[in-house]
């Protein structure tokens, strides 16, 4: 009776285990391994089996909230999936956090936003861990797409449901203020006689001048958990392939299985951050940028940047203390001075960007000593090592004068802020970039700037394209023309709207940038989704703190792999002559395809642009065309 009761387990067991052919593959395994005679033959069969596991799918979302580069609080977003029936922590991926305020904000403006940040990664982290972490479980880590189209109708709801509460709380105010009128009718009279008292002629005649400012798009509570969830799903979609997250994403962006070659983008490093507080007198430049030419490897190019930054940092020493010709010496010397001055003039002189502080008085001074330092260690600008500007010329204009003040009490118009950079370029060829040179507002300028300098340098628009999902989801905003745009991963960005707008900014010509926000995390997953996403520059700061520096690193990492893998294509600079007669303004519709539509954009016409490559050697007193 014993033997029965035994004999019905064994037979549902075999029934079990031929379904699954496991005596076949158990077979198969025992003859390939046995000619090999693995030192490791339990490791060897764990691994000829695991090829028949499941794929992992997603158990579990973890938010946490973390401190970025700057101490500000952002988004950490980590993964587990359920691998071989076990439950596995597969990556995290930490937010970089934006802010829209100006360096010299007062003080209740930057704790205002100090405080809606908080508040912002407090919904991100419950986000995460509650109704995120329930809709995507069970999703392969893999599927990219189907991941950030639910990201994105979770988003839209989350929207939905804010404009709601907008919508009840303006009837609400607006029933208060009904019944405030029905008790207080003077009151109202007297306001309205007032306004009418003071039209403001000035203001409105200046502001009719220059087109007005766009309103600051509104960020909505809590979507750092879109981007930050997005991101982790592809490092973890890597992770999971057994291949690098900037293989995975360019696999992704071109739909394919394998790449024959890669290009890396060039960096923009950023050696000199312009002070705009008094006694300096320059407003226009922001940061200062160096861009190894092409010839170099990115290896060489960095230690090319590290020398101009050493020569630099001797050439700014303040006057009472002695230069020395090293950084490494400097700091040497630091460490055993007793003095009280020298630890100050150190932390002041590095920014949050990585890079070194400095007061102008005008435009032409931060170039000078850009070549004098150049020059003293026997480069040449325009040859050994290009130039780029970061004019930020948002953050400059007037409204009340309707104008840009490039100098403190010096302004321009901007049909005069174009002449301006005509001169500059004419004067300083080995400018090749020049980022938000104009507000996007003014885009009858950008037009005139394209065609004037379009063949000599990239005209960058930055601040035109901080809000990605703007981007893509408004048809009839307009942007300026221009070379090409910066993007930012932040918010509510996801993989995907990255790689899909990046694909239609390639069909138009036009260059992608991907650059890091202020507030940097350690994470350097933005390099690699530069590197996958083919842009043809990276904007990551300067070549100090942590937090930037660990990007470089992994920017010369990946060098490394594709040189050793034969897979590194050679990077080219391309500028764009745009056409001579004015061009219309262009729409977004322009850029991106309509909706619902699988069409490719459009490409430009042929006759409206010609490129430029930039020579290996820049002669003498030449532009560069």
């Amino acid at each position: 009776q014993q033997q029965r009761r035994l004999q019905e387990p064994r037979q549902e067991a075999a029934e079990y285990y031929r379904d699954h052919r496991v005596p076949q593959r158990m077979e198969e395994a025992l003859n390939a391994l046995f000619p090999q005679r693995p030192a490791d033959l339990y490791g060897e069969l764990a691994n000829y089996f695991s090829k028949f596991s499941k794929a992992p799918v997603i158990c579990k979302l973890v938010g946490r909230k973390v401190l970025d580069g700057v101490g500000q609080p952002t988004l950490e977003v980590e993964i587990y999936c359920t691998v071989k029936n076990y439950e596995k922590r597969i990556c995290s991926t930490v937010m970089s956090s934006h802010s829209q305020i100006p360096e010299n904000a007062l003080p209740e403006t930057t704790e205002a936003d100090e405080k809606e940040r908080s508040d912002s990664v407090n919904t991100a982290v419950e986000w995460v861990n509650e109704s995120l972490n329930t809709m995507l479980r069970d999703l392969k880590p893999t599927d990219q797409c189907t991941v950030d189209k639910m990201l994105g109708e979770y988003f839209t709801k989350k929207v939905e449901e804010k404009k709601e509460i907008q919508k009840q709380e303006e009837e609400e105010e607006a029933e208060a203020t009904l019944a405030l009128t029905s008790c207080i009718p003077s009151a109202t009279a007297l306001r309205g006689k007032k306004k009418a008292a003071n039209p403001g002629k000035k203001v409105a005649v200046a502001e009719r001048t220059i087109p007005p400012a766009e309103p600051v798009e509104s960020v909505l509570c809590g979507s750092l958990a879109i981007g930050g969830t997005s991101l982790a799903i592809a490092k973890a979609g890597a992770t999971i392939s057994r291949i690098p997250l900037y293989l995975h994403v360019a696999l992704l962006k071109c739909n394919q299985d394998s790449l024959k070659e890669i290009t890396l983008p060039l960096p923009m490093v950023t050696l000199l951050n312009c002070e705009k507080i008094p006694p300096s007198k320059l407003k226009l430049v922001k940061e200062v940028m160096l861009i190894p030419p092409v010839q170099l490897s990115l290896k060489q190019g960095i230690e090319r940047v590290l020398d101009i930054q050493k020569e630099m940092m001797r050439l700014l020493e303040p006057p009472g203390k002695a230069p020395s010709p090293q950084v490494a010496d400097s700091k040497k010397g630091r460490a055993h001075n007793t003095g009280k001055k020298a630890p100050p003039q150190a932390l002041k002189r590095i920014s949050h960007l990585g890079c070194l502080i400095t007061g102008c008085d005008n435009l032409e001074q931060p170039l000078l000593l850009m070549q004098t330092a150049c020059n003293n260690i026997g480069l040449e600008l325009g040859t050994d090592m290009h130039l780029a500007i970061n004019c930020a010329a948002h953050e400059l204009m007037d409204y009340v004068k309707g104008k840009y003040e490039i100098l403190t009490g010096t302004f321009k118009r901007p049909d005069e802020m174009v002449d301006m950079y005509v001169e500059l370029i004419n004067k300083f060829p080995f400018i090749i970039a020049l980022i938000d040179p104009l507000r996007k507002e003014d885009r009858q300028q950008w037009n005139h700037i394209c065609c004037a300098l379009g063949s000599k340098c990239y005209l960058i628009a930055e601040d035109a394209a901080t809000y990605i999902s703007k981007l893509k989801i408004d048809q009839n905003i307009n942007i300026p023309t221009c070379s090409g745009v910066v993007l930012k991963y932040i918010n509510q960005t996801r993989v995907s709207d990255l790689i899909e707008l990046t694909g239609l900014l390639d069909g138009q010509r036009h260059i992608t940038i991907l650059g890091s926000p202020d507030g940097e995390s350690s994470d350097d997953s933005l390099v690699d989704l530069a590197v996958g996403l083919g842009a043809r520059f990276i904007k990551l700061g300067g070549l100090s703190r942590g937090e930037r520096v660990t990007k470089y690193n992994r920017l010369l990492a990946i060098e490394e792999e594709l040189a050793k893998n034969r897979t590194l294509r050679e990077a080219n600079l391309e500028f764009i002559a745009f056409a001579e007669e004015s061009q219309p303004e262009k729409q977004l519709s322009d850029v991106l395809p309509p909706p619902k539509q699988d069409s490719l954009p459009l490409q430009l016409s042929q006759p409206a642009l010609q490129v430029h490559s930039l020579p290996a050697q820049l002669p003498e007193n030449s532009t560069l065309t």
